[in-house]
């Protein structure tokens, strides 16, 4: 295998980004670890209001923290007219502005694509939104749960009726968009790169969690049940989810096949006969019995530790895993012998964070530190050619 190089994909790129939360932020961040230059313009004082989420790593926030590695920050206060000066001289320079303001927002700055175009052709536009431009709700306001809620993922996630609907962990609907967002700036690159033209990337958290619904809409395409909610366990695969074991802790596996399903019976239950019981004998008639079939893996289970199961499990191939929580997942042992944790900075010390997903042989990632407020300022200012007397002036007139 070759060694990694010092370059990187995104070396040479540069990205302008009006951020906040997580959708732009985890799009820019990505991009950032493939080597871009990211500029996060936040407003002086407050900043990106994802700062304030919590005070859980080191006194900043997790959410901040996650998404925002390897920027730099530059403080500006948009509606002074001066800024629009100063965020132009930056465009200029560019290859991409990513934004996720408020509806509306960026074209009331004069940053629309169709505006920015005439003058930077070869800017590539990336807008990220709850619902997109048009339609009825285009003026909508859009958070993650309001997203989750209103693509679906909540009438199949949670237990059984509304009243034990269940949001995702994490910021799902977020999440999407900003991958949307990333891989279509990264396609609009390699376009401007046959075209010599910028392009437009709209991204709305909506249409981002509805395609990641598709399994479920088909499931019930044409009026069609849909799939029943489920807690952990799978919908419409059986055994598929969490078992409780005799020594208190719980086991989560999952067939897939009718393979499966007998070696299950013969290896792990000890029962060969219950591979051909009719009531289980397809994985249709499993899922329509799956109360009986529970029990039965319940009492199974129950004589038997952790351990024995996990052990039975895999010499029949049978998947399954254990149910981390967050400490276990810091110290998950296949994270730790792969190597997938480094050091990042912050203004309040190291931290540990995840190596990108995706390795590749031919470079190293991007892993520079989280910035503070409006700590690139100055130097970014300095770059446009401003001197550091009007770096001043635009410092008390609280222009940064």
């Amino acid at each position: 295998m070759s060694q990694p190089t010092a370059t990187r994909p995104l070396d040479g790129i540069t990205v302008i980004s009006l951020e906040h939360a997580i959708a732009a932020p985890f799009c820019t961040r990505q991009l950032a670890d493939l080597g871009a230059r990211v500029i996060k313009v936040e407003r002086p004082g407050v900043g990106d209001f994802a700062r304030g989420y919590d005070q859980r790593v080191n006194g900043l926030a997790s959410h901040f923290v996650w998404t925002n590695r390897s920027k730099e920050s530059l403080a500006l206060d948009l509606k002074q007219a001066i800024a629009g000066d100063i965020l132009d001289q930056l465009l200029e320079q560019a290859d991409v502005l990513v934004q996720n303001l408020a509806p509306g927002a960026a074209a009331r700055l004069g940053l629309s694509f169709e505006a920015l175009h005439v003058r930077f052709p070869k800017l590539i536009v990336c807008d990220i939104s709850g619902y997109g431009a048009g339609g009825p709700f285009e003026q909508k306001k859009a958070y993650d749960l309001l997203i989750q809620s209103e693509g679906g993922f909540l009438s199949v996630t949670g237990g059984p009726g509304d009243e034990q609907m269940a949001k995702a962990g994490n910021s799902i609907a977020d999440i999407a968009a900003g991958m949307y967002a990333y891989t279509g700036v990264l396609s609009a690159l390699l376009l401007r790169g046959t075209t010599g033209e910028g392009s437009h990337v709209e991204v709305s958290m909506l249409e981002s969690l509805v395609e990641w619904m598709n399994y479920p809409l088909y499931y019930a395409y044409e009026g069609a049940e849909p799939p029943p909610r489920a807690g952990a366990a799978h919908a419409t695969i059986y055994p598929y989810g969490p078992f409780p074991t005799g020594d208190g802790n719980t086991v989560m596996l999952g067939l897939q096949n009718e393979r499966e399903w007998r070696l299950f019976c013969e290896q792990v239950l000890l029962q060969p006969a219950l591979a051909d019981d009719q009531r289980f004998a397809a994985n249709y008639q499993r899922v329509a019995n799956r109360d009986a079939l529970r029990t039965l893996i319940i009492e199974a289970f129950a004589a038997l530790d952790f351990d024995t199961v996990i052990a039975r499990l895999d010499g029949a191939s049978i998947a399954n895993a254990r149910v981390n929580d967050m400490l276990g997942v810091w110290q998950h042992p296949q994270l730790q012998a792969r190597g997938r944790w480094r050091q990042v900075a912050t203004a309040n010390g190291s931290v540990p964070s995840l190596l990108p997903p995706a390795s590749s042989n031919a470079y190293s990632p991007r892993m520079d530190p989280v910035p503070s407020l409006g700590e690139h300022s100055e130097g970014i200012l300095a770059e446009l050619g401003l001197p550091a007397e009007r770096i001043q002036a635009l410092r008390t007139a609280g222009v940064i």
